[in-house]
């Protein structure tokens, strides 16, 4: 009799009982779907550390994975961060109380760009581009059958497809956050001399007050984790796309949502841990 409770239409039930049971069955789903997902992610984290065992079939694939990912997204990520960098010093330099040293100007521009905005932005922005990118890649040679075809080739799919944007990945997040900290903090410097008049010596001296090697160490270190989130997470959901065009058209905006907020908690986390050796 309990049994075939269980599997009656939620529809069958008296009215009054249904508004519970169709609230515990969503709650049941979710929770199944989410062990489930996150049983799936860990075997292919499984199979992603057997395929590092695999040099001659990802290394020849890693420069020109490297020159899609970082060699292309420099002219957008030098974009933002020239406009992100300006709009930070205009800010800083009008919110400021009269009797202020406008050398603060500079401090607060290379804090902020240094250690949040630079490599943030910069991970949402790849999440947005390369992520997207891997994933409708992946997603469709899946739906097109040709990983099978890898398959029956005896090359490994994981090694062919997923280390070498891994790699490329972990190696040019930070190099382009590199170039987002430098462009902010000029153009957060040329804001601040053209439009809030403030001299370029005084902006210069808040730069170097209190500066440490340890803020790009931070910085790098939030660019690698964001790197390998976005490589991880969007070659699975392109590796597990179901089949059809609308497939991978759901697997491309359920990578970029994920691995955008996966960021937003790497770039938490990294707060929490590392923040106060920033002092």
């Amino acid at each position: 009799m309990s049994r075939n409770t269980t599997h009656r239409e939620t529809q069958t039930f008296p009215i009054i009982q249904r508004g519970p049971m169709m609230f515990f069955r969503r709650m049941s789903r979710a929770t199944l779907g989410f062990f489930g997902g996150f049983g799936q992610r860990v075997l292919f984290l499984r199979d992603l550390k057997r395929a590092f065992g695999e040099p001659d079939t990802y290394v020849p694939l890693i420069a020109r994975q490297m020159r899609v990912i970082g060699v292309d997204s420099v002219p957008l990520v030098l974009m933002v961060a020239a406009f992100i960098g300006a709009v930070i010093a205009i800010q800083i330099r009008f919110q400021l109380f009269p009797g202020i040293q406008l050398s603060i100007v500079g401090l607060s521009a290379r804090q902020i760009t240094v250690l949040e905005t630079g490599p943030l932005l910069t991970g949402l922005v790849l999440a947005g581009r390369i992520g997207a990118k891997m994933t409708a890649e992946i997603g469709t040679m899946r739906v097109t059958e040709q990983i099978d075809a890898l398959e029956t080739l005896a090359y490994d799919p994981v090694a062919y497809l997923v280390v070498p944007r891994l790699i490329a990945a972990v190696i040019m997040l930070p190099l382009l956050t590199l170039m987002a900290d430098f462009v902010g903090v000029v153009s957060g410097a040329m804001a601040a001399v053209f439009v809030g008049g403030v001299q370029l010596s005084m902006f210069v001296e808040g730069v170097r007050l209190g500066y440490d090697h340890f803020q790009v160490t931070y910085s790098l270190i939030k660019a690698t984790l964001f790197g390998t989130a976005i490589a991880y997470l969007c070659t699975y959901e392109g590796y597990v796309t179901e089949a059809g065009a609308e497939g991978v058209g759901k697997s491309t905006a359920k990578a970029v949502v994920i691995s955008s907020i996966w960021i937003l908690i790497l770039d938490a986390a990294t707060a929490f841990l590392l923040a106060p050796y920033l002092q």
